[in-house]
Protein backbone atom coordinates (compact mmCIF):
# COMPACT_ATOMS: atom_id res chain seq x y z
CA UNK A 1 0.00 0.00 0.00
CA UNK A 2 1.24 3.49 -0.91
CA UNK A 3 0.87 6.53 1.33
CA UNK A 4 0.54 9.95 -0.33
CA UNK A 5 1.35 12.74 2.11
CA UNK A 6 -0.55 15.78 0.84
CA UNK A 7 1.50 18.80 1.87
CA UNK A 8 -0.82 21.21 0.09
CA UNK A 9 0.57 21.26 -3.46
CA UNK A 10 -1.82 22.45 -6.13
CA UNK A 11 -0.64 19.43 -8.16
CA UNK A 12 -1.53 16.68 -5.67
CA UNK A 13 -4.84 16.08 -7.49
CA UNK A 14 -2.93 15.22 -10.69
CA UNK A 15 -0.79 12.80 -8.68
CA UNK A 16 -3.75 10.99 -7.12
CA UNK A 17 -5.63 10.94 -10.45
CA UNK A 18 -2.61 9.29 -12.10
CA UNK A 19 -2.30 6.71 -9.32
CA UNK A 20 -6.03 5.92 -9.63
CA UNK A 21 -5.78 5.57 -13.43
CA UNK A 22 -2.93 3.08 -12.98
CA UNK A 23 -4.90 1.16 -10.32
CA UNK A 24 -2.18 1.80 -7.76
CA UNK A 25 -3.68 1.33 -4.30
CA UNK A 26 -2.99 4.35 -2.07
CA UNK A 27 -4.22 6.34 0.89
CA UNK A 28 -3.84 10.11 1.13
CA UNK A 29 -3.44 12.11 4.33
CA UNK A 30 -2.31 15.59 5.25
CA UNK A 31 0.48 15.91 7.84
CA UNK A 32 -2.10 17.37 10.25
CA UNK A 33 -4.16 14.17 10.47
CA UNK A 34 -1.62 11.48 9.59
CA UNK A 35 -0.97 9.14 12.51
CA UNK A 36 2.76 8.45 12.49
CA UNK A 37 2.28 5.14 14.28
CA UNK A 38 0.40 3.91 11.16
CA UNK A 39 3.41 4.28 8.84
CA UNK A 40 4.43 0.64 9.27
CA UNK A 41 1.49 -0.55 7.15
CA UNK A 42 2.74 1.23 4.01
CA UNK A 43 5.26 -0.23 1.58
CA UNK A 44 6.07 3.13 0.04
CA UNK A 45 5.48 6.83 0.58
CA UNK A 46 5.21 9.86 -1.69
CA UNK A 47 5.68 13.33 -0.18
CA UNK A 48 3.92 15.95 -2.28
CA UNK A 49 4.99 19.50 -2.88
CA UNK A 50 3.60 22.34 -0.78
CA UNK A 51 2.31 25.90 -1.11
CA UNK A 52 3.69 27.55 2.01
CA UNK A 53 6.26 26.96 4.71
CA UNK A 54 4.74 25.39 7.81
CA UNK A 55 6.64 24.17 10.87
CA UNK A 56 4.21 21.28 11.55
CA UNK A 57 4.41 20.05 7.94
CA UNK A 58 8.22 20.18 8.10
CA UNK A 59 8.32 18.25 11.40
CA UNK A 60 5.97 15.50 10.21
CA UNK A 61 7.75 15.09 6.86
CA UNK A 62 11.15 14.86 8.59
CA UNK A 63 9.78 12.14 10.87
CA UNK A 64 8.41 10.26 7.83
CA UNK A 65 11.81 10.49 6.10
CA UNK A 66 13.64 9.17 9.16
CA UNK A 67 11.06 6.39 9.52
CA UNK A 68 11.54 5.45 5.85
CA UNK A 69 15.31 5.26 6.24
CA UNK A 70 15.20 3.32 9.51
CA UNK A 71 12.58 0.86 8.22
CA UNK A 72 13.73 0.54 4.58
CA UNK A 73 10.48 1.96 3.19
CA UNK A 74 10.52 3.33 -0.35
CA UNK A 75 10.07 7.09 -0.51
CA UNK A 76 9.68 9.65 -3.29
CA UNK A 77 9.81 13.33 -2.36
CA UNK A 78 8.34 15.70 -4.95
CA UNK A 79 9.64 19.30 -5.10
CA UNK A 80 9.26 20.34 -1.45
CA UNK A 81 9.48 16.60 -0.66
CA UNK A 82 12.98 16.51 -2.17
CA UNK A 83 13.93 19.72 -0.36
CA UNK A 84 12.81 18.44 3.06
CA UNK A 85 14.58 15.14 2.31
CA UNK A 86 17.85 17.03 1.79
CA UNK A 87 17.26 19.24 4.85
CA UNK A 88 16.39 16.32 7.11
CA UNK A 89 19.63 14.56 6.20
CA UNK A 90 21.85 17.61 6.66
CA UNK A 91 21.69 19.41 3.32
CA UNK A 92 20.62 22.98 2.63
CA UNK A 93 18.13 24.77 0.39
CA UNK A 94 18.01 28.33 -0.92
CA UNK A 95 15.50 30.70 -2.39
CA UNK A 96 16.17 31.14 -6.10
CA UNK A 97 16.27 34.50 -7.88
CA UNK A 98 13.19 33.86 -9.99
CA UNK A 99 10.50 31.22 -9.76
CA UNK A 100 11.20 28.20 -11.96
CA UNK A 101 7.96 27.44 -13.77
CA UNK A 102 7.56 25.56 -17.01
CA UNK A 103 8.99 22.67 -18.94
CA UNK A 104 12.52 21.46 -18.27
CA UNK A 105 14.80 18.83 -19.81
CA UNK A 106 16.52 16.56 -17.27
CA UNK A 107 19.77 14.80 -18.11
CA UNK A 108 20.19 11.46 -16.34
CA UNK A 109 23.70 11.18 -14.88
CA UNK A 110 23.82 7.56 -13.71
CA UNK A 111 21.94 4.29 -13.83
CA UNK A 112 18.99 4.21 -11.46
CA UNK A 113 15.71 2.37 -10.93
CA UNK A 114 13.20 5.15 -11.63
CA UNK A 115 14.21 6.52 -15.04
CA UNK A 116 16.58 5.29 -17.71
CA UNK A 117 16.76 8.14 -20.21
CA UNK A 118 16.73 11.92 -20.19
CA UNK A 119 13.23 13.20 -19.50
CA UNK A 120 11.09 16.28 -20.05
CA UNK A 121 9.22 17.47 -16.99
CA UNK A 122 7.32 20.40 -15.47
CA UNK A 123 8.81 22.61 -12.75
CA UNK A 124 7.18 25.05 -10.37
CA UNK A 125 9.31 26.10 -7.42
CA UNK A 126 10.90 29.09 -5.69
CA UNK A 127 13.45 27.12 -3.63
CA UNK A 128 16.04 24.52 -4.57
CA UNK A 129 18.54 22.23 -2.91
CA UNK A 130 21.83 24.09 -2.61
CA UNK A 131 23.94 21.48 -0.78
CA UNK A 132 23.37 17.77 -0.92
CA UNK A 133 24.06 15.76 2.26
CA UNK A 134 26.63 12.95 2.06
CA UNK A 135 24.10 10.09 1.98
CA UNK A 136 22.32 11.49 -1.10
CA UNK A 137 23.61 11.56 -4.66
CA UNK A 138 22.38 13.37 -7.73
CA UNK A 139 21.12 11.19 -10.57
CA UNK A 140 19.59 13.91 -12.76
CA UNK A 141 20.33 17.56 -13.53
CA UNK A 142 19.10 20.36 -15.78
CA UNK A 143 20.60 23.60 -17.06
CA UNK A 144 18.90 25.41 -14.15
CA UNK A 145 19.45 22.96 -11.29
CA UNK A 146 22.17 20.43 -10.52
CA UNK A 147 19.97 18.41 -8.11
CA UNK A 148 16.85 17.70 -10.20
CA UNK A 149 16.71 14.02 -9.16
CA UNK A 150 18.40 12.78 -6.01
CA UNK A 151 18.72 9.33 -4.49
CA UNK A 152 19.81 7.89 -1.16
CA UNK A 153 23.07 5.97 -1.63
CA UNK A 154 21.79 2.83 0.11
CA UNK A 155 17.98 2.97 0.22
CA UNK A 156 15.13 3.23 -2.30
CA UNK A 157 14.63 6.88 -1.40
CA UNK A 158 14.38 9.47 -4.15
CA UNK A 159 13.57 13.13 -4.62
CA UNK A 160 12.63 15.24 -7.63
CA UNK A 161 12.97 19.02 -7.66
CA UNK A 162 10.32 19.06 -10.40
CA UNK A 163 6.69 17.88 -10.41
CA UNK A 164 6.64 14.44 -12.10
CA UNK A 165 2.86 14.29 -11.74
CA UNK A 166 2.60 17.03 -14.41
CA UNK A 167 4.22 15.33 -17.42
CA UNK A 168 4.19 12.01 -19.27
CA UNK A 169 7.88 11.34 -18.58
CA UNK A 170 7.30 12.26 -14.94
CA UNK A 171 4.30 9.95 -14.72
CA UNK A 172 6.51 7.14 -16.01
CA UNK A 173 9.01 7.95 -13.25
CA UNK A 174 6.24 7.76 -10.62
CA UNK A 175 5.00 4.45 -12.03
CA UNK A 176 8.55 3.03 -12.00
CA UNK A 177 8.90 4.11 -8.38
CA UNK A 178 5.62 2.43 -7.45
CA UNK A 179 6.68 -0.81 -9.14
CA UNK A 180 10.02 -1.09 -7.31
Amino acid sequence: MLLVVDNGSIYTKQLTNFLSEKNISFEKYTPYILELNSLQKYDSIILSGRRKNDKKINEVNSKIINFSINNSKKLLGICYGAEILALTLGGTIRKIKSIQKGNEHIEILQNNLITKNSINVFESHAFEISKLPNMLTTIGKSNNCKYEIIQHKEKLIFGTQFHPEMSLDGNNLIENFCLL
